[in-house]
């Protein structure tokens, strides 16, 4: 009867403890499914998920973060952080690298604490900006084009390029890019100075300038052969043949054919003004030599003896002294001796 007793005591007692295991397993797991459930029900616009890519590309000069990333979360939140700036572009074609600490630095500044943002994604972005590049050739024939057009008078239509312009670099994936072309002054006489202004959509982004040495068709005189001095010029010694220069023809510039030689030219050799000149005169009136004066209209004629005091060829004038009166008078030579007095 004892042992009956004792016996179902235990098993009672047993079976308390059980039960009681099994609730509080039943309690742990009710409340870990609860908090589960509360968790994935909490409203999620308390923060803000970014995820950045590892390289992006921009068309603005300015970075915003909402340029550079995808921004999701807050409905509040997601505007603002988007507007973020980030820094800019100083010059084309360069490359900004921004990294994790930067951004949530930029976030804290502007009111979104690091607490509240969930970063996704690359550890750095590396961020470049499109752009276009107009080469200096392109420029270069734009001027030339222009030249072909408004080149300066007596110019023969030729021209060097003396200094080419720096190839331009147009932020972002512009269209309707287009040039404005101009002649500039210059105290140079034989440049011509263009300026191209390149416009985007008809507004002016930036200037370059071509610059050109005018070249000038000039004729010059050149010996075919060796040319003795005093012998006379012409076409089966020498040619005439037409040449650029910086500088323009002469105004007086005269063919040498029909002089003579002052000095022995070399083949090749150009042949300037002061190489060549007429054939020498003889000299046909001596000083101290007697001349006849004469004094010669339609209606009378008069004639003097007279001293020459000077040598004379044709055509030049002297002094000769009258042997009558004794007085002296300048008087040109004529071509058959005689002298006439120069009034």
């Amino acid at each position: 009867m004892i042992a009956t007793k004792s016996t179902k005591a235990y098993r009672y007692g047993r079976a308390g403890c059980l039960l009681a295991v099994c609730a509080a397993m039943t309690f742990s797991l009710f409340h870990r499914a609860s908090a589960q459930s509360n968790v994935e029900n909490a409203p999620k616009n308390l923060d803000l998920r970014i995820y950045l890519p590892r390289e992006v590309t921009v068309k603005d000069g300015s970075l915003s973060l909402g340029q550079i990333s995808i921004v999701r979360g807050s409905e509040s939140l997601v505007p603002k952080a988007n507007k973020i700036a980030l820094g800019r572009f100083s010059v084309p074609g360069q490359k900004i690298v921004l990294d994790r600490h930067m951004i949530l630095s930029r976030l804290a500044c502007n009111g979104i604490p690091a607490s509240k943002v969930t970063l996704t994604g690359a550890k750095t972005i590396t961020v470049k900006q499109k752009f276009q590049v107009i080469r200096g050739d392109q420029l270069v024939a734009a001027a030339n084009s222009f030249l072909e057009v408004k080149a300066p008078q007596n110019s023969g239509r030729a021209w060097n390029l003396t200094r080419a312009p720096r190839d331009f670099v147009v932020p972002g994936a512009a269209k309707g890019v287009t040039f404005s072309t101009r002649l500039v002054p210059s105290k140079i006489k034989n440049q011509a100075r263009v300026e191209i202004a390149v416009l985007c959509n008809d507004k002016k982004i930036g200037i370059r300038e071509v610059i050109f040495d005018l070249q000038y068709a000039c004729r010059r005189a050149v010996a075919k052969v060796d040319i003795a001095a005093g012998a006379a010029i012409d076409p089966n010694n020498v040619r005439i043949e037409v040449k650029a220069s910086s500088r323009p023809e002469r105004t007086d510039w005269k063919s040498p054919y029909g002089l003579f030689a002052k000095r022995a030219l070399r083949a090749d050799t150009v042949i300037h003004s002061h190489m060549v000149g007429p054939a020498k005169s003889p000299v046909i009136v001596k000083r101290n030599q007697s001349v006849v004066i004469r004094i010669e209209s339609p209606a009378f004629l008069i004639t003097a003896v007279g001293v020459a005091l000077l040598d004379g060829k044709a055509g030049e004038n002297i002094k000769v002294r009258n042997v009558d009166s004794q007085r002296i008078i300048v008087a040109r030579i004529n071509d058959d001796g005689t002298v006439e007095p120069v009034l």
